[in-house]
């Protein structure tokens, strides 16, 4: 033993294996001599019953003052009952955010992940959830341990989204396929609520205990509310009348004018099949809707198409595709090029069915009534025993469906308002208990 300085470290011979000069003025310092030449200083210690040993560093980014100076520090920590060694460890196998979202994005698309209703996110949500993990999160945050991640940092995560700092354009899988990643505040918005979703999984496999997007101010997200007029209804059937026997465009222009009859969802219209169409129930039987099974009342509009096209068409699909037994594709491009260089050139889907459930509010509905109309997780009509829909739900698609189909077709009405008009309210009693009064023939 002697006291490690500067002549100790070069005078220091290197032997077959490495060996240890103790420090005699430092009890648990010392210098450690390596076969190969290299020279690093630790310290030895014991913690919890146990012989340590903890490398400060190699000599020369360490000299023997500031090492032995390292050494005091850590073995002061030491007799305050801290560990170095083991929180080194700790730290080397500190979790990143991008290790963390790799193990998410795996237990995602294996079903562990559960989403709304405690079921398994569904396809199209694993595609979107890991195209922001990859476009956003990961590029942001990826080398950041998941542990040393606090609020400000999602502050700060939220505003660089919103900024665009992550807008890039990006090959995808498909032949030409490119992914243009704009950000923005409806993307950093959706990124949080991920990432929140995210932190909560780190929480329940114990990386972290507490979450911290919770408590995050989000900017308020402007709210879709473009409906059509009654004008703009007119117009959009003169669109889809032009094209109804175009090979390009009809079928499009069929799925566009059923959205705008039953006020569903564009993929699960795309993607209805023959066997949830209930025709003597007046329903459709989706199996698979963004709130699970969803009984949805339709009009007697649609099931005069529905009847119509079932005599015309073969296979699974209510539209069907090129190519064996599936759906119709390239839908977003179609309905884009038909509203393109026209007054509707801003309407999407989503327009129609916010429309839908507009004009059904116009007509008197309650908002329970509409939110089953169109399969809304308020009022969706979901029981696997649900064999006859209440007939008030019908009559409503019936209206709804019949008022929308008939502006479709150029009509004008006066009023579009019937819930205190007595006489129509007259009219469809005389109409339901017409059988019932005595010595009326029909």
């Amino acid at each position: 033993m002697a006291k490690i300085t500067k002549r100790t470290v070069d005078g220091a011979k290197t032997q077959a294996k490495d060996y240890i000069i103790w420090d005699d003025e430092l009890p648990g310092f010392g210098l450690r001599v390596f076969p190969s030449g290299k020279r690093s200083y630790v310290i030895q210690y014991r913690a919890r019953g146990r012989s340590r040993r903890y490398a400060i560093g190699l000599h020369g980014v360490w000299t023997p003052e500031t090492a032995r100076r390292e050494a005091k520090v850590r073995l002061g920590d030491v007799a305050q009952g801290d560990d170095p060694a083991a929180e080194r460890e700790e730290e080397r196998r500190a979790v990143t955010v991008r290790e963390l979202c790799e193990h998410y994005i795996a237990d995602m698309e294996a079903g562990l992940v559960l989403g709304k209703g405690g079921r398994a996110k569904k396809a199209t949500t694993v595609a979107t959830d890991v195209g922001r993990i990859r476009r956003h999160i990961i590029p942001l945050l990826g080398t950041r341990r998941v542990k040393d991640i606090t609020k400000p940092d999602m502050n700060n995560l939220m505003k660089d989204i919103i900024a665009g700092k992550t807008r890039v354009v990006m090959k995808t899988e498909k032949l030409r396929g490119k992914a243009i990643v704009r950000g923005g505040r409806g993307t950093a918005i959706r990124t949080m609520g991920l990432l929140g979703g995210i932190f909560t999984y780190a929480i329940e496999a114990g990386i972290i205990e507490q979450n911290p997007t919770h408590g995050l101010k989000k900017p308020r997200y402007k709210v879709r509310d473009r409906r059509l007029s009654e004008a703009e209804y007119r117009t959009l059937g003169r669109i889809l009348k032009d094209v109804q026997h175009d090979s390009q465009f009809g079928i499009h222009a069929e799925i566009l004018r059923l959205i705008a009859l039953t006020g569903c969802r564009r993929g699960e219209i795309i993607s209805l099949r023959w066997s949830e169409v209930d025709i003597e129930g007046s329903c459709l039987r989706l199996k698979d809707s963004k709130e699970g099974a969803s009984v949805r009342p339709v009009g007697l509009p649609v099931i005069d198409y529905l009847e119509a096209a079932r005599l015309k068409r073969d296979g699974t699909f209510v539209f069907p595709g090129q190519g064996e037994d599936n759906a119709v594709g390239n839908f977003p491009q179609s309905w884009k090029k038909l509203f393109s260089d026209t007054p509707l050139w801003d309407v999407t889907p989503h327009v129609l069915r916010h429309s839908f459930a507009s004009i059904a509010n116009d007509l008197g509905f309650t908002e329970i009534t509409i939110a089953a109309l169109i399969g809304h997780a308020k009022g969706s009509v979901t029981s696997k025993y649900v064999h006859t829909l209440d007939s008030t739900l019908i009559m409503a698609a019936d209206t709804v469906s019949g008022y929308v189909r008939a502006l479709l077709e150029g009509v004008k009405f006066k009023r579009n308002t019937y819930t205190l008009d007595r006489e129509t309210r007259r009219n469809a009693i005389n109409s339901t208990l017409v059988e019932a009064q005595p010595g009326r023939v029909t």
